[in-house]
């Protein structure tokens, strides 16, 4: 299922043809609801969801893609010169790359971010602001404490879309309330969820082969 090429408001980028590469990835594609997408790792939930977010902005319906991630992270860097803003923004190089594949040009986040069509921030910054018209990608949320994602939640003003990515196990969703604010969702009816597993691993096949055997291995211990 090819999308045809299209361009980003005021960006002068425009979006190459992407098709979904499993069928986890062409549910995604064909949902317009809220989105959780959860499973293992190098399956392209994140880039599944940025995406639909170019994809969407391309079609007029939002202005912008506002990335969020946890500020529990930037803990660990603190040793490094600058303000918290500046430590976070190692946090973005993922991004930078998936706009690369996405748009086919190395430079294409930096001119995002300048037009203030992407914005990237952490949970430290979220309280009292309100989102609005964007595409909100909540991604690595299984970092991310009831509280973080409950503050989160309620910046959402109007005309918003949500796209949560995470690789969560039964361990988070015990141990850091995920359990209960997934519940939460769910009671919406608001949200769909698509689980990705092994047989959408995309990254590489060395990759399918090391989670394939960590699997196997957890499931005969």
């Amino acid at each position: 299922m090819a999308k045809k090429s299209k361009t980003i408001n005021g960006s002068g980028l425009e979006i190459q043809q992407i098709e979904p590469l499993t069928r986890n990835q062409l549910a995604a594609f064909e949902s317009e609801s809220h989105l959780v997408l959860f499973g293992v790792a190098g399956t392209g939930k994140t880039f599944v969801g940025c995406y639909l977010a170019f994809d969407d902005m391309a079609k007029k319906e939002y202005e912008k893609l506002v990335i969020i991630r946890s500020a529990v992270p930037t803990r660990d860097i603190g040793f490094l010169p600058g303000t918290e803003k500046e430590k976070a923004s190692v946090y973005e190089e993922p991004y930078k790359d998936i706009a690369v594949d996405i748009f086919g040009r190395g430079d294409a986040y930096q001119i995002l971010k300048a037009k203030g069509l992407v914005e990237f921030m952490t949970t430290s910054y979220i309280r009292g602001i309100t989102l609005r018209d964007a595409v909100i990608i909540i991604d690595e949320c299984q970092n991310m404490s009831f509280h973080e994602l409950d503050s989160i939640i309620t910046r959402v003003g109007r005309n918003c879309r949500v796209i949560l990515a995470g690789d969560f196990g039964q361990s988070d969703l015990k141990n850091n309330g995920m359990g209960d604010f997934l519940a939460v969702l769910e009671w919406m009816n608001e949200f769909h969820f698509i689980e990705f597993g092994v047989e959408d691993i995309v990254r590489s096949e060395f990759v399918k082969s090391y989670i394939t055997a960590k699997h196997d291995l957890d499931n005969n211990s």
